[in-house]
């Protein structure tokens, strides 16, 4: 019987060690999660928990052959914001909350998109805004109507009600934002309007943020 509770006190010190070596980790400091829609449901953004945790297969690769995965620069355009995690998440809670003047776009292709996405993303494939991969006219000139608040009298572009654009896809090597920009302001998009999240999601899963599977 001694060496029965012995053991359990062995057992209990031992949890209580553990909780004890396991430590928060918040987005930043006072701030565990933030809660954003996607889908019309509430998800909750945070980081993961588990101090040991660490990133994704999918996210390790050092090497990718550039080109075409190339580094992509700090800036990309002249105008256009090269954003971080909190100004996303800051943006995703905006538009949750009823600001229609947002979108943040992952400009992935839905291949990349069902292995998970920033909760609160739209998915707008790069190859939508590139003629080069086949969009035409009429669907781009749709696309910028039904989704970026733009509107069109007699072939001229009206983008006074144009939407602020946040915009990411794979990280730091990926082009498929970077095209989906370039395209847009060759468009005439203001590039104050366009916010770009460099890091995307390598970043993201970097610091084992929250994401959702894409549609």
């Amino acid at each position: 019987m001694k060496s029965k509770l012995i053991l359990a006190a062995l057992a209990a010190s031992l949890v209580i060690s553990a909780n004890v070596s396991a430590k928060p980790v918040a987005i930043v400091k006072g701030t565990m999660e933030v809660a954003v829609k996607h889908d019309g449901k509430t998800v909750k953004i945070s980081r993961n928990q588990d101090n040991k945790n660490t990133i994704k297969p999918a996210f390790a690769k050092t090497s990718r052959p550039c080109p075409p995965f190339c580094i992509q620069p700090a800036v990309l355009a002249p105008g256009v914001e090269t954003i971080a995690e909190n100004e996303v998440i800051d943006y995703v809670a905006k538009m949750s909350g009823g600001d229609s003047s947002i979108l943040v776009i992952d400009s992935r292709t839905p291949d990349w998109v069902k292995k998970g996405t920033i909760p609160g993303a739209k998915n707008i494939p790069w190859t939508k805004l590139n003629p080069a991969k086949g969009a035409d006219p009429v669907s781009i000139l749709e696309l910028l109507e039904d989704e970026f608040g733009i509107t069109e009298s007699e072939g001229l572009l009206n983008f006074s009600k144009a939407k602020t654009l946040v915009l990411f896809c794979n990280g730091m090597w990926c082009g498929q934002s970077p095209n989906n920009i370039k395209n847009l302001l060759k468009l005439g998009y203001p590039a104050h309007k366009i916010k770009w999240y460099r890091g995307g999601m390598q970043d993201w899963e970097i610091l084992g943020l929250t994401t959702v599977p894409g549609k």
